[in-house]
């Protein structure tokens, strides 16, 4: 059971939560309905990204054998066969579907795009430089907007704006982090990848450009009037561009160092520093709800 559980990638469901913002966004974390739909588009996508987590281990098995990791991950070390996985896929493809058609049609919309592109990636896309960062990051906003689908909130053009260059900088420190690593192997890049380790470089560059122009979007919201609506006073949610600020550069540090060796959402539920983080900004929003 625990290989299984490292095989549909139980850990990666971390990043569903996503489809959570909207409702946190729009102020409905009260209404037991829209929680309810919410929880139904996780579940769905859950068992959707385990689906293609597993198609993605059974295309990539030649480049993750020679991955000094992923040659560990159960197909690519033999501790599941391929024929298993190739028949549990389907299985859980099927069952989101049907949750997702039940909960709604947009909702199916989304799933089903997400899906393709994710198809599109593992296939194609992942070996075409900047084009698979880019589309690392449409997923990551995918997730939001599946959330919104599901919870028929409609998102706002600050939340889409931050999610991308937010996720544009996280796919781009995850691909630098894996270069820092093919580099302390003294590699000239990562198998099946398209980068080499002199890219590292732009890579950075565009990180921290991506990352930076979030805190700027961030920031702009706060000044905006959109924002009198859903918040009493607007004076605490400037602090929450600090703390954001700090772990965005510190998270690019630590890649730099090489010592960032997960997802950088998966890194961030195991990290105290991001945990003290998301509770300095939790108590900021609280702040500006209430005052």
């Amino acid at each position: 059971m625990s290989i299984w559980l490292r095989a549909i990638r139980v850990h990666q469901w971390l990043k569903n939560l996503l489809l959570f913002l909207p409702v946190l966004a729009g102020h409905k974390f009260t209404d037991l309905y829209t929680i309810r739909c919410a929880l139904l588009g996780f579940a769905s996508f859950c068992l959707c990204a385990s689906a293609v987590y597993l198609i993605n281990d059974i295309v990539d098995l030649k480049s993750d054998r020679a991955h000094p990791r992923k040659c560990k991950r159960p197909f690519a070390s033999g501790a599941i066969p391929v024929k298993q996985g190739v028949i549990v896929a389907p299985i859980f493809l099927v069952i989101s579907i049907l949750m997702a058609a039940y909960l709604s049609w947009p909702f199916l919309g989304v799933l089903m795009l997400y899906f393709l592109l994710t198809c599109s990636y593992s296939f194609w896309l992942k070996n075409q430089v900047i084009v698979d960062v880019m589309l690392l990051a449409g997923l990551y906003t995918m997730r939001v907007l599946a959330g919104s689908a599901a919870t028929a909130i409609l998102p706002s053009f600050w939340l889409l704006a931050f999610s991308v260059f937010v996720f544009l900088s996280l796919a781009l420190v995850k691909r630098y982090s894996e270069l820092m690593l093919m580099r302390d192997l003294q590699k000239e890049g990562a198998a099946g990848r398209g980068y080499f380790v002199q890219d590292s470089v732009v890579l950075l560059s565009l990180g921290s450009a991506a990352a930076y122009s979030a805190v700027l979007v961030l920031a702009l919201y706060i000044n905006s009037p959109d924002m009198v609506d859903l918040y009493s006073s607007r004076w605490p949610l400037w602090l929450l561009l600090p703390p954001f600020l700090y772990w965005m550069t510190r998270i690019w540090l630590k890649a730099h160092r090489g010592e960032l060796h997960e997802d950088p959402l998966v890194f961030a539920v195991t990290d105290k520093q991001s945990w003290g983080v998301a509770m300095t900004s939790g108590i900021a929003l609280i702040a500006a709800t209430v005052m």
